[in-house]
């Protein structure tokens, strides 16, 4: 497969050691985006140098260990715009934050016949853990509903409010069709008649940049792996006023004042939701992530995503066969589609004999291939580090699959 490149887009892939050592089309962005040279370094660094556990050694590592951890925090607050670092929550990842307000929010917010609308977007992981809240409190979940393009407006979702709705939770961006949302649209209307809002910010990181004060909102969660950084790391953003109240989602050290067998005090925000030994190398590597992101500048990594995605848009509408699932006024990283009457898992292990690297399934958003009547697409989402000729490369791959089920 011929694939050229620019000067340019060679010195942004020589930030990745993946493609050095890979010929590799990759593709899958929005499942897990790869990691520049000082992400690995810097974990490389912490456990060649400095490694300690933290919050607990009067020794020199450990403190070193834990203002590195700390700094990382500060760089995610500055990331996201947050009016504290106390509002910043480490996670094992999105999955585990929005577990996390699930669980100890509702204690103090949801009671019997309460509301919760979700979207028909949404991941699973969004889904889920308010359907075990909702099931333990008695609660009810509502749909807000995509039109047929894959949009859902503000006013789809305010339509499914009611007295009884105590939160919004939506994503950001549609890991199965890009869609953006009108995040802040939804949380001013939210906020004026007192209901929680959480956003689902996975696939936005990577690609927007994150003012948690302009959207308004009350929780956003993202993951580390998909914004650069390392996997088993990710972020809960809560407004201090709402996590100083919320009643802590695991016991155990580090997050407590004091104990004693009768009684327990806890430790203040965000230590009270910060149980255990964290993954200290995974916060710090997160803020280089972070860091190398913002030195970029994310109007530049939007417009060039943007760009991308329009060529990739453009690319394979031109192949006569495809239909790409979902129109969506606003786009982010992410093209679904189909080919003729080829399986996507078909599709996706054929690509990869080509050396393309595409996610393949119903991408853990069941309800929104319900939407569509499918049951799985062929995704090809982006970071970075990809360009048009990437699209070129995929629209090439495509053909030599078509003639190898022509020949069959």
């Amino acid at each position: 497969m011929i694939k050229t490149q620019t000067n340019k887009e060679a010195d942004i892939k020589s930030d990745f050691p993946i493609f050095k050592n890979n010929d590799i089309i990759y593709l899958d962005s929005a499942a897990s985006a790869q990691k520049p040279n000082l992400v690995i370094n810097s974990i490389n660094d912490v456990y060649s140098n400095y490694y300690a556990n933290i919050n607990r050694g009067v020794y020199t590592l450990s403190q070193i260990a834990t203002d590195k951890y700390e700094d990382a925090r500060e760089v995610v607050k500055e990331f996201i715009n947050a009016e504290s670092s106390k509002e910043i929550i480490f996670v094992k990842g999105a999955t585990e934050a929005i577990n996390l307000v699930a669980s100890s929010v509702s204690e103090i917010k949801l009671k019997k016949n309460d509301e919760i609308i979700l979207s028909r977007l949404e991941h699973h992981s969004n889904i889920v853990p308010w359907q075990i809240s909702a099931k333990k409190y008695g609660a009810k979940i509502k749909i807000a509903e995509s039109d047929e393009n894959g949009n859902v407006s503000c006013e789809a979702v305010m339509k499914e409010v009611s007295p009884k709705t105590k939160f919004i939770c939506i994503t950001h961006i549609s890991n199965a069709l890009g869609t953006i949302l009108p995040v802040k649209e939804i949380c001013t209307e939210a906020k004026s008649r007192g209901i929680y809002t959480l956003i689902d910010g996975c696939q936005a990181a990577p690609l927007l940049g994150i003012d948690v004060q302009d959207l308004g909102c009350d929780f956003y969660v993202f993951s580390g792996h998909k914004t650069y950084g390392p996997t088993g790391i990710g972020v809960l953003y809560g407004r201090k006023e709402i996590l100083s109240e919320t009643p802590p989602y695991q016991g155990g050290g580090d997050m407590i004042d004091r104990v004693t067998f009768e009684h327990t005090t806890y430790a203040d925000i965000p230590s009270k939701f910060e149980a255990g030994t964290p993954n200290i190398a995974g916060a710090i590597g997160l803020g280089e992530a972070l860091k190398w992101m913002k030195k970029i500048g994310m109007k530049n990594i939007h417009k060039h995503s943007q760009k991308v995605i329009s060529d990739g848009l453009n690319i394979l509408g031109n192949i006569k066969g495809i239909r790409i699932i979902g129109e969506p006024n606003n786009r982010g990283g992410v093209i679904s589609f189909l080919y003729k009457n080829i399986h996507p898992h078909d599709m996706g292990t054929l690509l990869n004999s080509y050396n393309i690297a595409v996610r393949t399934g119903h991408h853990c958003a069941q309800p929104t291939m319900d939407r569509y009547k499918i049951s799985s697409t062929v995704r090809a989402s982006i970071g970075y580090y990809n360009t048009k000729s990437d699209f070129e490369a995929l629209a090439e791959g495509i053909l030599k699959v078509s003639k190898v089920f022509e020949k069959n």
